[in-house]
């Protein structure tokens, strides 16, 4: 099995400074994962935990609705009302029973497509975001790459119902989930266990479909997921978990049974617990190559190895995180700090410099004792010839 160099670039929260960060990731370690890709990132600073094949294109099935979410919340109204279509109702799959006609408030359309994975509820966000299920996929891909940075993703439609153009990676499906998990209302629903819903043909108690944020195979920590299935993608599954001192996201693909994306998913995140803690750069910290001198613009929170870690910053300011044995975790771009030229005062000038030649001020000045001299003199004269 074969690890990853990952290389990509995630934007930070919306409330902070942009941050590029750049991670990538090859332990020594081999976990016996029986998913077929895998990717575990810190949920925080986006550093890459562990990979497996991580690259590699595939279907994702329902972890689009991850996506489709994120998309929703960030480009509507979550107060606005969505008509459904007949379209929307006619989807194949897991859904909340929508009517044609029926009249919903498109946050609980992205509920009902998070919690019970609604296709139908999927396609009417879709089509009340940009009006078709066309545009909206034109719209979400460019959204993907140009907001949140993926390169690997096309998306066909809003629900992940199989379609050959309609592929992401385990990279990019964690990257697309740890942006979202920084919006805090589709953190809120992403952790959702339960919903009553009251729909125009379905009034019903909705569960979450995930077995471990549900509780039916406990895990400690767990604050939100989503599972996908359809026959080309086999098993899918996006977790995330809160260990007291470390937030993790994991993603699995094709995994053959479902036991197995869940055992995957707790051997990551074991992985990750035993092996990783948070440091952090101050504002201050300065960092020397060559002549030149680089700060981070603002406090940053690192992750590193627990056994130790070595900071490295190239020519151009990229600080590498690596572990001992020179794996990088998690790569930062810095500022270049100028340096402060000090201005050199003009010299004080003197009677000296003043004078536009030496001889005429040494000749001026004897002229003037001359002249004193002679007062003096005269004056004394004056007052002999008195006292005669």
């Amino acid at each position: 099995m074969k690890k990853l160099l990952i290389l990509f670039f995630v934007i930070y929260l919306s409330s902070t400074p942009k941050i590029d960060v750049l991670a990538q990731s090859s332990q020594d370690q081999e976990l016996q994962l029986k998913s077929e890709a895998a990717a575990l990132l810190d949920t925080e600073t986006n550093a890459v935990l562990y990979a497996k094949n991580a690259d590699q294109r595939m279907y994702p099935a329902s972890l689009t609705k991850i996506a489709t979410a994120i998309y929703a919340i960030d480009k509507g109204d979550l107060d606005s009302i969505v008509q459904v279509s007949a379209n929307a109702v006619r989807q194949d799959g897991t859904r909340v029973y929508l009517e044609e006609g029926e009249q919903v408030p498109l946050k609980k359309l992205i509920q009902g497509m998070l919690i019970n994975s609604g296709n139908d509820a999927a396609v009417a966000i879709a089509e009340h975001i940009d009006g078709s299920v066309e545009k909206f996929s034109e719209n979400i891909n460019q959204y993907l790459q140009t907001v949140i940075g993926v390169k690997n993703t096309h998306f066909a439609n809003p629900n992940g119902l199989f379609d050959e153009n309609h592929y992401t990676t385990a990279m990019d499906l964690a990257i697309i989930t740890n942006y979202a998990m920084k919006n805090p209302v589709f953190a809120e629903i992403f952790g959702t266990k339960e919903l009553q819903w009251q729909g125009q043909s379905w009034q019903t108690q909705l569960y979450t479909h995930h077995l471990m944020l549900k509780g039916e195979l406990p895990y400690p920590g767990i604050t939100g997921g989503k599972t996908g299935y359809v026959t080309e993608s086999k098993q899918t599954l996006a977790t995330t978990v809160d260990n007291g001192n470390l937030k993790m996201t994991a993603v699995v693909l094709k995994s053959d049974l479902k036991k197995d994306k869940y055992d995957d998913t707790a051997m990551l995140f074991d992985y990750g617990t035993a092996h990783f803690q948070h440091a952090s750069i101050k504002q201050g910290d300065i960092f020397k190559v060559d002549d030149k001198d680089f700060v981070p613009d603002h406090d940053l929170m690192i992750t590193e190895e627990k056994d130790g870690a070595v900071k490295k910053v190239d020519e151009n300011g990229l600080l590498s995180i690596e572990n001992k044995s020179g794996q990088v975790l998690q790569q930062v771009q810095l500022t270049y700090k100028k340096p402060i030229v000090k201005k050199e005062l003009p010299k004080k000038q003197t009677k000296e410099s003043s004078s536009s030649s030496p001889l005429v001020y040494s000749a001026g000045g004897f002229g003037l004792i001359l002249i004193a001299f002679i007062a003096i003199l005269f004056g004394a004269g004056r007052k002999f010839n008195r006292n005669l």
